[in-house]
């Protein structure tokens, strides 16, 4: 007999172009179509762009969900649900219609040349971790062993966040 197991997984969703809101409410209708269950939403933060001056603001929010799918077919999900909508590759720092990044996949630690899980720049984004905390704060970390709460409340960075509206997850039951 065989046991499938579902993998608690914690993906932030962001967006800076076009219709942003349109974008992130079609990532979780995406997501959901290809084998990621969404079980929570955050709120939506309209977001400072970091080191992408004069670019739009971002919309962004975290999801929890569940999944039979491995970690790197989690990727490929994502990478298929971003191209759905839009996304166009020219850079790391150029605006987007849709950006989603794994931060957890369990308490699984994978560091291999095209995934790195936990994601390897959460704990110093504001934009994620607000987020994040509003679904997932007594989440723990596998790599630092905090918190999701301990480390918003002790993160150095000074990105602008504000509370845009309420989580998307409302708008699609």
């Amino acid at each position: 007999m065989v046991t499938c197991v579902f993998m608690i997984v914690y993906l932030a969703l962001g967006s800076n172009l076009g219709d942003r809101q349109a974008y992130l409410l079609s990532a979780i209708d995406g997501l959901s179509r290809r084998g990621v269950q969404i079980t929570r939403a955050a709120s939506l933060y309209s977001t400072e762009p970091q080191g992408m001056a004069g670019q739009p603001w971002f919309l962004n929010t975290a999801v929890e969900g569940n999944t039979l799918l491995s970690p790197l077919e989690l990727l490929e999900i994502c990478l298929a649900v971003e191209d759905e909508n839009f996304r166009k590759r020219k850079g790391k720092k150029e605006s987007r219609t849709l950006d989603i990044d794994i931060i957890f996949y369990g308490d699984t630690i994978l560091n291999t040349p095209d995934l790195t899980i936990p994601h390897s720049e959460f704990r110093h984004r504001r934009f994620v971790l607000e987020p994040l905390a509003e679904i997932a704060p007594d989440f723990v970390d596998p790599v630092s062993r905090e918190s999701i709460r301990h480390l918003l409340e002790n993160v150095d960075d000074p990105g602008v966040i504000h509370l845009f509206a309420p989580p998307l997850r409302q708008k699609i039951l």
